[in-house]
Parts: C-alpha cells; structure tokens; sequence
C-alpha cells in the first residue's frame, strides 16, 4: 500500500513575490471544490497548449511501474484501464465508472471472480485494435522485477500471483487471468474483493499489446490508448510533451475531455518558481497548471483586498484528498503497552496547536476519526477521548495517575523533512501539548528517508512517532486493512500495521466487508469498524490536509473530486 500522496510544500513569500490570503476557501466558483468554469467567452473548446509545472519528475513513465489510479494526472492522458474514476468534482467524482471496459465489472457471488467486456472499436495510436489479451500481458509485465514500483495488490489477490515473476521469466502468464475471447478478461482471486472496481483504475491494468513491449526502455515511447501519445521524454521524464493520439475516440471515451492539442509537461522545479510562474501568468504561464506542488501558509495569509490580489484568489484550486496524519504507537515498546497511557496522550492532544503547526486551518482540518471525513469512505463521526480545541490535560493526568506513570518521559520521533505533516513544527506542538499533562517528550528527528524506514520496520519501530497514511482509492479497505489487519504485518520489508494488531475478530470483519460488491452497503461497515477500532487508542488522529493550488489565468473547466484531491488534466481547457 502506498502511504505516500501529493505532499503540501512550504513556499516563502519573498521567493513567490505574490501576495495570497486565508479567505480563498471561502470564495465561490472553481477555487472552491473545482466548479467547471466556461470564461467569458462561452463554454470550453479544443486547441492550444497547456502547460504542467511540477516539483516531482514523471520518472518511470511505464503503467507496470506507475504507482496511480490514473485519477486526474499525466499518466492518465495516455493510459486507459479498464474502469476509472468518474470525472466530475467533490463527492461525485468518488465514483468508479467503465473506461475501456463496458462496466465496471461482473463479480461471482463471493467476489473471488470478476468479469469485464471491452468496448468496441478501441485503438491503439497505432491504428492497432486493443485486445484483451493485451490488457493480461500489461498486468502480467508488472510483476517483473526489472518494472517493479507499481501498485503491489494484485501479487497479493490474484491466484498465483505472490509466486509469478514476470512474463520475461515466465513466459506461460498467469493462469489467474483468463481471455476467452479478444473482449472479455477474467480474473480469478485467492479471496473475496469487493472493491476490485477500483483496484481497475490503476495502470497497470492498462494494455500494452506484447509486440511492442520494449522492457525498460518501454516508458520512452509508450504505446498509448488514451487521447494524447508520448513525443518527448527527456530526463527521466522531467520534461514530457505530448500530443493527439488521432486514433482516440470519444465515443469510446466519456470522462476525458481532452481540449488541449498539446501538452508540455516541465518537472524537477523549485515549488517556489512553480508558484511565481503561475502567479505572473507571463507568456505560455498563463496557460498552465501544477498537479503537485501546494500554497503554503505565509501566501494563503496574505492574500489581501486588491483587484489583482482578488484575481489571483480566483485562480487557487481547493481539494481534499482521502488522507490523515496521526499520533501512531507501538504497544510492543512500554509504556505504551498500557492502553491508559495511550488514552491519556489521545486527551492531551492540542488540535488547535497541531494544525497551526501544519499550516493553518485552510491547509488542514482537526482529525478525530481514523477514516477521513468523506462518504465513500464510510466515515461515521466518533470522538472516544474528547481533547476538545486545546486538549484535555486534566482528563489525562487522572488517566496517568491510574497507570501509575505521574512522571512519565517518553520519546517523540518525527522526520526533519519540511513537509508540514511528520515535521518539526507538528512534533513541537505535540510536545508542548502533552507537557501540560505533566508528560516530558524528547523529540527526535530524522532524516526523512530514515524516518521513513524506522517507522515503517516491523523490528525496529519506535514507541511513539509521527505518521500518515492515504488511500489508493475511495474506501475504507485501502484505509484500514493496511494498518489494521494482522495477516498484513509485514516482519521483513515495510510494516504499515504500526500497532502490529492482529485481532482475529477484527480480521473476520475486515474479510466479511470485503465480500460485500454493494459500496453504500459496505461504507457504513467499513465506518462501524472504524469506531470499534479506534476506542483501542493505538493511533491519535490529527488532521486531514487540504490541498490548494494555482492554475494560469487562460486555465478553463477545472475540475478537482474527493478521489484525487488535486486539479484533473483531463477535463482542463485553455483559451
């Protein structure tokens, strides 16, 4: 499971050059959840070039190595799956929805199987008809070695997959993966997945037809199904340009819009030009967006009164992204093994604090559920240990009294990486929190991929850290099952089950959930497991982050759902 999604980056002032203010999210219109806008000359319309400025390069340009969803970034531009997620803004675009495929799956009765039929008439920029043979050969190269980083869930449901290593090792494919015909693919797993649907959308499940796969060096010109091909990729895709695939049809294609003739993608950028550039709209500037790279706080202050400055809020897109940063514990380690000490940390937590350390309250909001705030996800609101906005330090001194733990020490550790989420600002608040509860936090910081391996070893986990956690797709399986379920610990390699809880009647539910293909049924469950899960204290909830972003002034018909939390290429037009 990836724990990793767009991170909010720090942006000084002086650098950006701009001034920016708090009061963007509660603007109208497209900065606030994505509202299509038509401009004031009429509704969107194809041409022109729209520009991407992004921090992070689009290295590893291969749908086996690709670790998305294909939501509303680059790769999804030019690799189709066979279903993906509903291209609308907020909650609607939490949706799974058919993309090469005709639905968005037929399972058996226990979801051990599922079925999809593609759509006629799909091609390859080629000309080349897509077969359903192809889409096997694409799931099946991705568990090569040599393309390794994709997504890892189908290794672990597909019959035979833990053991399969590629189709350049095994050439004979995966016997799980059946292709009766050139339309029709089915997939056989090890167990119960009701969420496969979404599973589909990664891409990895993009085809990629076996005459042209050419290995490693594939992502230099990917053979395309979606609406734009591959023309350019230099530097390990720092700079990506793409253009018309003329054999895409929309016909066969509802949800990208694909207005723009040609897209320059410029990435490895220092956050601070991205936002300067998008700022000053100069030349092809005004014509651009970024999909990775966030305000910060000291620009969303400032916005003021101005003409230009009002302009300029204009242009900031809110997303949220199914995400939550937290207080995680290891009960291996004392005295965290004693639930009235971690109970005691969960009343003396300072949210106020917390989320000004974090940014402020336009880049996150308080956290007391584990499950972010969405629908989808099975959000049901509980609060087991009320710290109120300040924290409740009194609640907590009886609990450490009873515990025997008055003069408690203990260690914080937390990354030193300015990233506003497992920072030192958000580590400081927390210390300050708990020493009005009479507990002394030491903190230690580390580099951050340090941190990143210490917190995540089944072995060698602290006691009390700093972590967070955002889900691959829109529900509460991806969400709880990683950190949560005991047949996921991992002993040697990455260990998301921090707590290391293996539960047997926590796993039953997860299992029974699982089986359910009926999402509004399965949310609520997911919500109800949720609350019974967290009344064990093994993790403090923070805060959810929200994610703003600037597009060029000649930007048109944003877009921005509740899957991705960030600006949707697909649907984006320029004037």
């Amino acid at each position: 499971m990836r724990q990793l999604s767009p991170l909010s980056r720090r942006v000084t002032a002086a650098a950006l050059g701009l001034v920016v203010m708090s009061g963007v999210a509660a603007c109208a219109g497209p900065q606030d959840g994505g509202a299509k806008d038509a401009g004031k000359d009429g509704a969107p319309r194809k041409g022109g070039t729209l520009t991407v400025l992004n921090a992070e390069p689009h290295a590893d340009f291969d749908p086996a190595r690709l670790y998305t969803s294909g939501g509303g970034n680059v790769p999804s531009l030019v690799f189709r799956t066979l279903t993906t997620r509903n291209r609308e803004d907020g909650a609607e675009g939490t949706k799974v929805v058919p993309d090469l495929a005709t639905d968005t799956g037929r399972p058996n009765k226990d979801a051990t199987e599922w079925t999809f039929t593609l759509k006629e008439g799909l091609k390859y920029d080629d000309g080349t008809p897509i077969t359903s043979a192809d889409i096997k050969y694409g799931i099946e190269r991705s568990f090569a070695a040599e393309l390794s980083g994709g997504a890892p869930f189908l290794r672990d449901w597909l019959i035979g997959g833990a053991d399969y290593q590629g189709p350049y090792k095994s050439p004979q494919g995966l016997a799980s993966i059946v292709t009766p015909d050139d339309r029709t693919i089915v997939f056989k797993l090890r167990k119960p997945e009701g969420d496969f649907p979404f599973v589909a959308t990664q891409t990895q499940f993009a085809p990629v037809p076996k005459a042209k796969d050419t290995g490693t060096k594939y992502e230099e010109r990917p053979v395309s199904s979606g609406p734009y091909k591959v023309v350019r990729n230099e530097g390990d895709g720092e700079r990506l340009v793409l253009e018309r695939n003329p054999h895409w049809s929309e016909k066969t294609d509802a949800e990208r819009k694909a207005y723009p003739d040609r897209i320059d993608v410029l990435s490895g950028l220092d956050a601070a030009v991205i936002n300067q550039r998008l700022s000053t709209g100069s030349g092809v500037d005004a014509a651009a967006v970024t999909t990775d790279t966030n305000l910060g706080p000291a620009e969303l202050a400032q916005i003021g009164g101005s003409a230009g400055e009002k302009e300029l809020a204009s242009r900031v897109g809110t997303g949220r992204f199914g995400y939550v940063n937290y207080l995680a514990f290891n009960p291996k380690v004392k005295p965290f093994d004693d639930i009235r000490v971690r109970q005691a940390i969960s009343y003396a937590i300072n949210r106020t604090s917390v989320i000004n350390a974090a940014g402020g309250s336009a880049l996150a909001e308080p956290a007391t559920t584990f499950l972010p705030e969405k629908e989808a996800f099975g959000h049901t609101p509980y609060d087991h240990f009320p710290a109120g906005k300040t924290g409740n330090p009194a609640k907590a001194k009886e609990l450490l009294k009873a515990a025997g733990q008055e003069k408690l020490t203990i260690t914080l550790t937390h990354s030193t990486a300015q990233n506003r989420q497992t920072s030192p600002e958000v580590a400081t608040a927390v210390q300050q929190a708990l020493a009005k509860a009479g507990i002394t936090v030491k903190l230690q910081g580390l580099e951050n991929n340090a941190f990143n391996e210490k917190r995540w070893s089944a072995k060698d986990a602290p006691g009390f850290f700093l972590s967070r956690w955002g889900a691959d797709w829109p529900s509460g399986a991806p969400f709880l099952a990683p950190i949560f379920d005991g047949r996921q610990i991992v002993k040697d390699g990455s260990n998301y089950n921090h707590a290391q809880l293996n539960d047997p009647a926590i796993n039953r539910e997860i299992d029974e959930i699982n089986k359910l293909t009926d999402l509004r049924a399965a949310a609520p469950r997911w919500g109800a497991l949720d609350k019974r899960i967290g009344a064990l204290a093994l993790d403090v909830p923070l805060f959810h982050p929200v994610y703003k972003r600037l597009y060029g002034k000649d930007v048109k018909n944003i877009v921005i759902s509740d899957w991705t939390g960030v600006l949707d290429i697909s649907q984006v037009a320029v004037k």
